[in-house]
């Protein structure tokens, strides 16, 4: 199900886990792996609530996400999420092998609070995300600066990304509903 990628679309790393989100994130983990195991049968439905969401990605995304994101949060609408993270962009770029020019690194030296709105359809097993907005430090980022974050920051960093264009959900995953504070993952076939 590539972890959720619909709905972790905005994958940041943040802090160790606190006690009572040790056991949202066990929850979530268990779920994750009922739904790769491809053991449920058709129509049945995983419901993933928003606790468990952050959890989960407050305590895996750190293995394989770069170093200078921190203090994520996601935040669950109608067929939407909102992740917020505090983010060093050239940490970032550096991360990857890709350390930004001298205007560049001048404009996004040192942390910035980024905020990243995203639309998700999905159905018949395939999802499209869609980013709708991205702040950046309270300035909002659009067209072309928004197209040059993506494509230097984010599919960089998750290559396998799918941002604007149809994917597979995969494990006979048939749509992923979201809505305030949950997220219903429904299999199929």
């Amino acid at each position: 199900m590539r972890r959720a990628a619909g709905l972790l679309l905005l994958a940041f790393i943040a802090g160790p886990l606190t006690p009572s989100s040790h056991s949202d994130y066990l929850s979530a983990k268990r779920k994750f792996d009922l739904i790769e195991s491809e053991r449920l049968k058709p129509g049945a439905q995983v419901s993933l609530s928003q606790k468990e969401l952050n959890a989960w990605v407050e305590a895996e995304l750190p293995k394989a996400a770069p170093e200078g994101v921190r203090n994520t949060k996601l935040e669950l609408g109608a067929n939407s999420a909102v992740g917020t993270a505090l983010v060093d962009f050239i940490k970032l770029g550096k991360a990857h092998g890709k350390p930004p020019g001298w205007l560049m690194s001048k404009l996004l030296e040192g942390e910035h609070p980024v905020s990243v709105a995203a639309r998700m359809v999905s159905g018949n097993g395939r999802a499209t995300v869609e980013v709708e907005r991205v702040e950046i430090g309270g300035m909002a980022i659009e067209g072309r600066m928004l197209d040059f974050m993506i494509h230097n920051y984010l599919l960089p960093a998750y290559p396998d990304a799918k941002v604007g264009e149809p994917f597979e959900l995969g494990h006979r995953i048939e749509r992923i509903d979201v809505k305030p504070g949950a997220a219903a993952v429904i299999i199929g076939r």
